[in-house]
């Protein structure tokens, strides 16, 4: 078993309650992957590699446990015509699923593995995938394949909306039925578009009808909900035990309490109100009632083009009343919990040994410095 020593951490956030807060002079030992040491610098034990950060800080490597990265095409002629006033109703996704269901398996690959090289690269260490831009099924089985090449994390999204033409019992029955039979064996988790506001996305029944036939399935249960306006899905995702509802912009107060009594994370994903001129989720009144909050970036061609977690942390404390320490704890923490994962997020002793290197001398400047690259994974 090899040893790696990871030393001249001029702060390192762990997240583990036992030192109160970020640690000052720190130093980190690895075993084959896995957290075994943290502490003072010069106090460490005895490593078989070492690497000296030179005074950087470091915080666990961030989780980004809502992403849509398996696709083809550009949308950025609706982005500039949001841009402009046009609102946003979802119905670009069609134009997105045209171009998937085109593409090659070579084509879409190459497009996943720079968009996962890209977020690794600005200190993003475990990421979800999500399917939905195939809406058949072989393109969605296909799609989820693909993802599995990058990640454990998969989703499937068959549900994300009705295909244009298409009768809406028929597809409902397709995404509970046949879809789903063949997409549950590349997948984790399924998801559902639960927006009552939005002509092509599902309503709560039609939502609950998918989410329990996921669960038949054996599959874990994560929802977007409330997002375009005030709707079932976040009293739904408590009521079926989700992971996470994702979105969250309109909740009521029965909605915020019910998320607050239970283990479902609300997940917020800024990047999609900076590129829709859409109203910010009020995280601080989430984490005020005690609710448990994930950011993530949603990266996807129509809404928010963008893979940065450091950026969505920017987003957190400018726009939706969090403090720097807050938006990294959900972007890390938060974002595990959110996929039910206790073995990143965290850089606690038993922890794959994930790290988020930050050209600067304290976690503060992720949101001091928007836009800057100054975070990069480093996994021992």
């Amino acid at each position: 078993m090899t040893a790696h020593l990871v030393t001249g951490i001029g702060e390192l956030v762990t997240h583990d309650p036992r030192f109160g807060g970020p640690l000052r002079d720190a130093a980190l030992v690895a075993q084959d992957g896995v957290v075994v040491w943290v502490g003072p610098s010069g106090e460490e034990p005895a490593a078989d590699a070492r690497t000296d950060l030179g005074g950087a800080a470091v915080v666990p490597g961030f989780v980004d446990s809502h992403t849509h990265l398996v696709f083809a095409g550009d949308r950025a002629a609706e982005f500039e015509a949001r841009m402009s006033g046009l609102p946003y109703t979802g119905g670009g996704i069609a134009t997105t699923v045209a171009a998937t269901r085109a593409a090659s398996d070579d084509d879409l690959r190459r497009r996943l593995a720079a968009l996962v090289a890209e977020a690794r690269a600005l200190g993003t260490t475990t990421v979800e995938v999500k399917s939905g831009y195939g809406l058949d099924v072989d393109t969605e089985q296909r799609l989820l394949r693909l993802a599995r090449e990058v990640t454990t994390e998969t989703t499937f999204l068959g549900a994300h909306v009705v295909p244009p033409g298409t009768d809406r019992a028929e597809y409902l029955a397709l995404v509970t039925g046949p879809m789903l039979a063949a997409c549950a064996p590349l997948a984790r988790w399924a998801d559902v578009f639960c927006e009552p506001a939005s002509p092509i996305a599902f309503d709560g029944d039609e939502a609950r009808e998918v989410l329990e036939a996921a669960a038949r399935a054996g599959l874990g249960l994560r929802v977007h909900g409330n997002q375009l306006g005030h709707g079932p899905g976040a009293q739904l995702a408590v009521e079926l035990g989700a992971a996470s509802v994702d979105h969250c912009t309109y909740l009521t107060d029965d909605d915020v309490s019910a998320l607050a009594g239970s283990g479902t994370v609300a997940t917020l994903l800024p990047g999609v109100e900076f590129s829709t001129r859409s109203p910010y989720p009020d995280a601080r009144r989430l984490l005020d009632a005690g609710v448990e909050v994930a950011l993530a970036s949603d990266c996807n061609p129509g809404t928010c083009f963008s893979t940065s977690m450091p950026l969505m942390i920017a987003l957190a404390v400018r726009e939706m009343r969090m403090t720097v320490t807050e938006a990294l704890r959900a972007a890390t923490l938060g974002g595990a919990r959110a996929l039910r994962r206790d073995d990143v997020g965290h850089l606690r002793l038993g922890a794959r040994a994930d790290l988020a290197v930050l050209d600067a001398p304290t976690h503060r400047h992720l949101a001091y410095r928007p836009g800057v690259p100054i975070a990069r994974g480093l996994r021992l």
